[in-house]
């Protein structure tokens, strides 16, 4: 009997868990992530100049959030660190590179534009961020043409989808909304691209928000509205060209586990997924935080095949082609989106010739994100102040 009671006692607590930002400790450790996620993201933004290794700087992105994250939440086993491994896609390559130490050195050039996109987690709540920078860029050596219509077309289109993630919206809107910002700057966003409602431990979540769907993809995508107290990943990705994405020649570094299970056949399949288990749990990984890279890419042969681990491949565009990419994370509270991660950008340094003229944007842009409450705070204060004289 004494075993039974406080098992009971667990399950109703378990039950009654709240894991969503209403809970203020759910929110405060998102907001831990995203510090940590803010703060390593413009080192690395800043680190990316003529000359600097591609893989340093991955490398050192991922060991940045590591050690940020030691310095939070010390007491208890809390799992905590690299909730997207650091990846840095120049130019038409549009996400996911992130390259082992035993691949072709790359480095970045003058006039490179360069996606940093990476993230932090802290007991299961992510907070991940992306950014474009060219590197080189000033207000003395401005960008311009493709790259600088891209970069606005993105970095425009994100301040627009985070004004509609609210609640009792749909997400059907920030799909067209983001189409005709792009259209306005003569580009595309990337066809298909997911951007995830976010929970404990799930960075994949069943909501979504989809860019530039194919007609078969817009019939078939499943439309939702936010709701209070829901988390967004929101990944916004334009391209200079048409948009169309294929398999780049590099090799896939990342992967996460799935919720699938299945009996894997063999021993170091099993090993390999015990791992992954143990280290990342159901966060995405680069092959660099594995033991053994070799054994680990052995392993996941069969993992991948049965989906109980799933590939983030690298994919690109067509060559001389640009993809800017702005990706923050908001959570959908009471009073508005609060977004919660960064995505720095210089707006002095970019030169387009194009703009919006579509006042309906252009009135969404200008409205506030989070909308004032100045005239709630009077109210409140007018109405104590008639109860006092009525003392």
């Amino acid at each position: 009997m004494s075993k039974t009671a406080p098992k009971k006692l667990t399950v109703a607590a378990q039950e009654t868990e709240d894991f969503t930002v209403a809970n203020t400790d759910v929110l405060t450790k998102y907001k831990a992530a995203a510090d940590i996620t803010n703060r390593v993201i413009a080192q690395v933004a800043a680190a990316c100049v003529d000359g600097a290794s591609i893989f340093e700087l991955c490398v050192n992105g991922d060991k940045a959030i590591e050690d940020a994250s030691k310095t939070v939440y010390t007491k208890g086993k809390i799992q905590k660190g690299v909730g997207f491994p650091t990846c840095i896609s120049v130019n038409n390559t549009i996400c996911h590179f992130s390259p082992l130490a035993t691949e072709a050195a790359q480095t970045l050039k003058t006039g490179d534009m360069v996606k940093v996109e990476l993230g932090a987690q802290i007991d299961g709540y992510g907070a991940i961020a992306a950014t474009t920078i060219v590197v080189g860029a000033s207000k003395e050596n401005p960008i311009t043409g493709k790259q600088a219509d891209v970069l606005m077309a993105a970095h425009q289109a994100a301040e627009a989808a985070v004004r509609l993630i609210r609640a009792g919206n749909a997400n059907t809107p920030v799909t067209d909304n983001v189409g005709r910002i792009a259209a306005a700057y003569g580009c595309k966003p990337v066809e298909g691209m997911l951007s995830h409602q976010q929970e404990k431990n799930v960075i994949d979540g069943k909501k979504q928000i989809i860019l530039n769907p194919t007609e078969g993809q817009r019939q078939d995508f499943e439309k939702c509205t936010f709701a209070e107290n829901e988390v967004y990943c929101v990944d916004i990705m334009i391209s200079s060209g048409d948009g169309k994405i294929k398999n780049n020649a590099s090799r896939t570094t990342i992967y996460k586990k799935t919720a699938v299970n299945y009996s894997l056949k063999m021993q170091t399949s099993r090993v390999v997924l015990s791992e992954i288990t143990k280290k990342f749990g159901q966060f995405p990984f680069n092959l660099r935080q594995m033991e053994d890279e070799r054994k680990a890419r052995m392993g996941l042969l069969e993992c991948t095949k049965h989906n109980v681990v799933t590939a983030y491949d690298v994919m690109e565009e067509e060559k001389g082609e640009f993809v800017a990419q702005f990706l923050f994370t908001v959570c959908v509270m009471p009073s508005g989106p609060l977004r919660i991660t960064s995505t720095p950008i210089d707006l002095e340094t970019i030169k387009t010739e194009k703009k919006i003229e579509d006042e309906e944007i252009l009135a969404l842009l200008a409205s506030e994100i989070k909308p004032k409450a100045k005239k709630a705070n009077k109210k409140k204060k007018a109405d104590a102040a008639a109860a006092e004289e009525q003392k």
